[in-house]
């Protein structure tokens, strides 16, 4: 996730009075609480044009932050921590990533301290998706999950590929595919992200009875980041996708020379090494 171009704008002890707590008390009387945030920002066009809307207004960021703790009202400072980065990468959106702490110095803890903090890192992740359809309307199924993509305030669908037609991969299915790939900048983390695709799909009437089979929607994580995840559920990336033309064509069109975090090799030359073996395997 990190990005040695984004630069920070730091916000350092912003104090805030506002009603968080566990105990009725905290939430009825309230008490100080205390802001820090590096906001990771691109400000070099900021810097060299002198001009104030190619960065972020860090007055209207702490006013916004300062807004927010005193309109609503959580019991943990976890939670406090977590709903403010999201809804601050939310509603300013030239800001990348944000490594936010909210301090509490008076937390009823019953012995001398300073204060008690809770800081999280969240941002915006770059994930890479391939999307297919081999019943029913085919077009309408596909057309329709980009379209909730873009209705969807934790993804920014950035660029989507031409469509193309497929044979049928694997031995169940039957049906001519529609294939294609999109890139987004999402909040979802990997599994968050998967349970959203997965979500799309059964929208669409998507069923998992067949491997391999015909499907109204399939919907597949094939980077994301440069990260590197095995778990049983999912695997990024994808570990099929340098044996799919079907994946790597639509790829390679929106994004030529991304570089595979394993194989460390770029689309589109996963693309021609495929296209290679199966013209010597065919001839």
């Amino acid at each position: 996730m990190t990005n040695p171009s984004l630069d920070e704008i730091r916000i350092e002890n912003l104090e805030v009075y506002a009603h968080h707590g566990v105990y009725p008390e905290e939430t009825a009387a309230g008490q100080n609480f205390y802001i820090n945030a590096v906001l990771h920002v691109n400000t070099m066009e900021a810097g060299w044009t002198d001009d104030l809307t190619k960065s972020v207004h860090y007055g209207e960021v702490c006013h916004f932050m300062s807004s927010y703790m005193k309109n609503h009202t959580f019991k943990l400072i976890e939670a406090v921590t977590e709903h403010l980065a999201q809804e601050v990468l939310l509603a300013f959106p030239l800001i990348e990533r944000i490594a936010l702490e909210v301090r509490k110095p008076h937390a009823p803890i019953g012995l001398p301290f300073e204060s008690v903090s809770v800081k999280v890192i969240r941002g915006w992740h770059t994930a890479y998706i391939a999307f297919g359809s081999s019943m029913g309307d085919r077009q309408e199924y596909i057309d329709g999950a980009i379209e909730a993509m873009r209705k969807e305030q934790k993804v920014r669908v950035e660029k989507v590929s031409d469509i193309i037609r497929t044979a049928p991969y694997g031995d169940a299915a039957k049906e001519e595919f529609l294939n294609g790939a999109l890139k987004i900048k999402t909040l979802f983390m990997p599994m968050e992200l998967l349970s959203y695709l997965h979500s799309l799909e059964q929208a669409a009437g998507r069923t998992r009875e067949i491997r391999w089979g015909d499907r109204t929607l399939d919907l597949d994580i094939i980077f994301y980041d440069d990260w590197i995840v095995a778990t049983e559920e999912l695997t990024i990336p994808h570990r099929d996708m340098e044996n799919r033309d079907f994946v790597l064509a639509p790829l390679a069109q929106i994004e030529p020379y991304l570089i595979h975090p394993v194989r460390h090799i770029t689309v589109n030359e996963l693309l021609h090494k495929l296209t290679k073996e199966k013209t010597i395997f065919s001839s």
